[in-house]
């Protein structure tokens, strides 16, 4: 297998504005290159939303049979290439294997062969308006803010695909008192305060007390029992993990309209760092590179500044360095997490060459990553 196939994604939004599938973007030299690396990572395929695949400027051809197809996957099929022979040949043969077809780059002129029934059409919505009865449900993409995903939802579309709402978020504001009491935990778990003392804090607030122990008990977590309360996952988990975990409902306290997102993209860009961090640094240093990719969103999250959100926290150095001035040993792995969010596989590759990280090794800690913070219910 070639060793240059990368994998990087965007998030396709609701109405709602919640993640309710996942795109992903392989760079391959070959059709036959990604299909191999596709197989490779059965094993840690995100299974809750649906997934896309586009072969991005590959044309897809026959070999894309070859590839053992989880059942949410859906191939995508660019309207440039929809007329080759090769691409008319495959088309029919997926429909035959059950696997679900989406059409890119719709126009209203394009010509479809018959008989297909698309599940998904994306169009470029910085350069056409959205086209009248478009042959499944209408995701718009290259929208530049979250302003312009509410324009695009009231033009009709769907759903949207990309990284918008990233942009359009003021972030100039202090802590909100929601925001603040769960701080306050974190600060009391970070200096081991008596667990009496955390309860107090908890039961102050039932809501965030229900929301911790949810997330203790995902299926992310992989625990063979369930906590019952926060007594019992001190005694379970310890306070290291469940700063962590702490650090996880901080990053999910937001009720702004395009939290949901926001969450799931913070806990995967953790989750990823822990995953990828694993052979360079001591077990024990895990859960901060974690808490270290999800804390890189919380200027977006929590409306506050950066500087401000972290002053009212006692992190450790390595997590402030990489947040608040991209250097220290942590931040070439938030740098490689944040590359994963894009279409530039050149820069995703040069960033894991030099921590010595395989391709293979990057694409399967994405994937992992992003199956972790899909389990999560951010609701």
């Amino acid at each position: 297998m070639s060793n240059t196939v990368l994998i990087t994604r965007e998030p396709v939004i609701n109405k709602q504005h919640k993640i309710t599938a996942n795109r992903l973007i392989v760079h391959a030299t070959t059709v036959a290159d990604a299909v191999q690396a596709l197989d490779g990572l059965a094993d840690v395929w995100p299974a809750t939303h649906p997934v896309f695949i586009s072969l991005y400027r590959l044309v897809p051809t026959p070999d894309l049979l070859d590839w053992i197809a989880p059942a949410n996957a859906m191939v995508e099929i660019p309207t440039q290439s929809i007329a080759h022979p090769l691409t008319l040949a495959l088309i029919p043969q997926l429909q035959a294997t059950g696997v679900s077809l989406n059409l890119t780059w719709y126009q209203n002129d394009t010509i479809l062969p018959p008989n297909v029934p698309w599940r998904f059409v994306i169009i470029d919505a910085k350069r056409h308006s959205l086209p009248p009865n478009p042959p499944g449900l209408s995701i718009a993409w290259g929208l530049n803010d979250v302003p312009d995903f509410r324009n695009a939802i009231l033009e009709g579309y769907d759903g949207a695909s990309g990284w918008f709402f990233l942009r359009g978020v003021k972030s100039d504001g202090k802590l909100a008192p929601s925001h603040a009491q769960i701080v306050r935990l974190l600060n009391l778990v970070r200096r081991n305060a008596e667990v009496k003392e955390i309860e107090t804090v908890l039961k102050q607030d039932v809501a965030l007390s229900y929301k911790l122990l949810r997330y203790i008990n995902s299926a992310g977590f992989g625990l063979m029992c369930e906590i019952q309360s926060f007594r019992h996952a001190v005694t379970i988990l310890g306070y290291e993990k469940l700063n962590k975990w702490l650090s996880v409902l901080l990053v999910s306290a937001s009720r702004d309209p395009s939290a949901p997102a926001l969450m799931q993209t913070a806990i995967a860009r953790g989750r990823f760092m822990e995953k990828i961090g694993a052979a360079f640094f001591d077990k024990s240093e895990l859960d901060n590179l974690f808490i270290t990719g999800a804390f890189s969103m919380l200027h977006l999250l929590l409306g506050a500044s950066l500087q401000s959100a972290l002053e009212e926290m006692h992190l450790p150095a390595p997590i402030a360095d990489a947040l608040l001035g991209g250097e220290g040993v942590y931040a070439p792995f938030l740098k490689l997490a944040r590359a994963l969010e894009g279409f530039d596989d050149k820069d995703l590759a040069a960033l894991a060459k030099e921590l010595h990280i395989s391709p293979e090794q990057v694409n399967r800690a994405h994937l992992e990553a992003l199956a972790f913070a899909d389990s999560l219910q951010f609701s």
